[in-house]
């Protein structure tokens, strides 16, 4: 752990590169979930109206036979980096970013980059006896395309995913598209989301890496009762060196709100 930034807030001009692939040098940690997944009003009536006709029966908790784990399956804590509600397992070249609610300083989400490729982290708390990501996958589609984007669900590694082109601006004002890939595993309790940027939307090779990072992943959901979609609290690692670079904030911005970009903290190793 040896190199943190703290940046503000980016402005819209900062927004994901028009490329289909997020290259090492653009920042992937820029909020795509196109819904909050905490605020189900987030899909509007007329989104609700068209999905009601396809409602399907709730599924059943995703197979981790190789992994995420829970907490209870995975107790020891040699090699991970404790984030709190998760734990990821520590990778030579691997570059944490940890993005920050600005309103509370809490961390929301995390940003596992290797290469060309990244992939952004985050738990909910879920029911116990059923899985959420089915129904996540149509809200997350159906922002998307609310939003001029297009999605793709076709199967993956972890099950049902969505391969999505989302409009971007680039800094010199163009528009374009930004390619992710969104992934969903339900475990007791909790729903983790993982969305792929860069190389490892599209090129196998480059998606194992990061879809190992994934299996890694450890859910620390804790005995306390939480609503449905509740964000599990994160935290920065202990024993971290921090050097700030606090840029003035954007008025008008909300940092779980899709899209955009909060401020972060980076780790090196």
């Amino acid at each position: 752990m040896s190199v943190f930034r703290r940046r503000g807030r980016g402005t819209d001009d900062e927004q994901e590169s028009v490329s289909d692939a997020t290259s090492p040098d653009t920042d992937p940690a820029v909020e795509t979930g196109a819904v909050d997944l905490s605020d189900p009003d987030e899909v509007s009536r007329n989104d609700e109206a068209d999905l009601a006709g396809e409602q399907e029966e709730p599924e059943p908790l995703s197979d981790r036979e190789n992994g995420p784990w829970d907490s209870s399956e995975r107790p020891e804590l040699e090699g991970y980096v404790d984030l709190g509600g998760i734990r990821l397992r520590g990778r030579d070249g691997m570059e944490l970013r940890l993005e920050l609610d600005e309103a509370t300083g809490a961390v929301a989400s995390a940003t596992v980059q290797l290469g060309g490729s990244a992939v952004q982290l985050q738990a909910f708390a879920a029911p116990r006896s059923e899985g959420i990501w089915g129904e996540i996958r149509r809200e997350i589609a159906a922002g998307i395309e609310r939003q001029g984007g297009h999605v793709d669900e076709v199967p993956g590694a972890f099950g049902r995913e969505l391969i999505a082109r989302i409009p971007a601006r680039s800094p010199d004002g163009r528009t374009g598209h930004t390619a992710a890939r969104f992934v969903g595993v339900d475990g007791p309790r909790w729903f983790l989301r993982a969305v792929f940027h860069g190389e490892a939307v599209h090129t196998p090779q480059a998606a194992g890496i990061l879809e190992d990072v994934v299996r890694d992943v450890v859910v620390v959901r804790g005995s306390e009762a939480m609503a449905p979609r509740e964000l599990l609290t994160l935290r920065l690692p202990e024993s971290a060196e921090t050097v700030q670079e606090q840029a003035p904030a954007a008025p008008g911005h909300d940092d779980l709100r899709p899209f955009e970009r909060g401020p972060e903290i980076t780790e090196v190793r």
